[in-house]
């Protein structure tokens, strides 16, 4: 999927190509995004930045993807893209992009803000998952490489079944929001055989061990995605589990 096995976790408005640019030499992936790109979610994102959240919101958002992976074309990473789409037809544009330009393209089941819930995406297709399949099954058949975006600690969604839902589906890989619950992982990994990226609090090795030793193919740094003394040493950790990896 990506090497060396560190990435860069989307942060809503931020998560921009200049921003992962900038410490590309220290990590694998970079995801970008995420991005609302129908109008149910694209409406959603209005009212998260009414409530002064930070959100990208172009005019064209599968142009915004192109363009902001076009910029990474040199960069020693690979690119990926998490996106929030209610309706299919917006989310095989977009993982036609990406499949373009060999990026991942990363469906959001992640995101638990009220209006990006109340439009049908986000966390919202964690209890859906006939829905996040589609969505997998969509982008899938492009071509492209699909990632799901999910969180850990929500209620009556157990996280290895969606994990083998989304598997059949055709996904790729599983970016799983560990919460306060590390174990969930292992859960994931033992029950599937997507490459499963651990995300929450990566800020060192103790984390990344950690979450390697639960099972995770990769982990993803967020809040600390500016911070190359963090990266460092969590790149340094990666290759001390998996050998000095880089991708193709």
């Amino acid at each position: 999927m990506f090497a060396p096995r560190v990435a860069l976790a989307s942060l809503s408005g931020d998560a921009d190509a200049a921003w992962a640019s900038a410490v590309a030499d220290h990590v694998g992936c970079a995801f970008l995004g995420g991005i609302a790109l129908d109008d149910p979610t694209r409406d959603a994102a209005r009212a998260l930045t009414d409530r002064d959240r930070s959100e990208f919101l172009p005019a064209d958002p599968v142009g915004f993807i192109d363009a902001q992976l076009s910029a990474l074309a040199d960069a020693p990473l690979r690119g990926a893209f998490n996106v929030r789409s209610a309706t299919l037809a917006p989310v095989e544009a977009a993982a036609e992009v990406c499949r373009r330009h060999d990026a991942v393209l990363e469906l959001n089941a992640h995101c638990r803000q009220d209006e990006m819930c109340a439009a049908g995406a986000g966390e919202a297709l964690l209890r859906a998952p006939d829905r996040l399949a589609e969505q997998v099954r969509t982008a899938a058949d492009t071509g492209a490489a699909v990632s799901v975006k999910v969180r850990a600690e929500v209620d009556s969604v157990d996280l290895p079944a969606v994990g083998r839902h989304v598997e059949a589906a055709g996904a790729d890989a599983i970016h799983v929001d560990a919460m306060d619950s590390e174990s969930v992982v292992a859960d994931v990994a033992d029950s599937t055989d997507l490459f499963v990226v651990a995300n929450n609090g990566v800020r060192g090795r103790a984390t990344a061990t950690e979450y390697f030793e639960h099972g995770a193919h990769a982990v993803s740094v967020g809040r600390a995605s500016d911070d190359p003394d963090v990266l460092g040493a969590v790149r340094e950790t990666a290759a001390d589990r998996f050998g000095r990896e880089v991708s193709p």
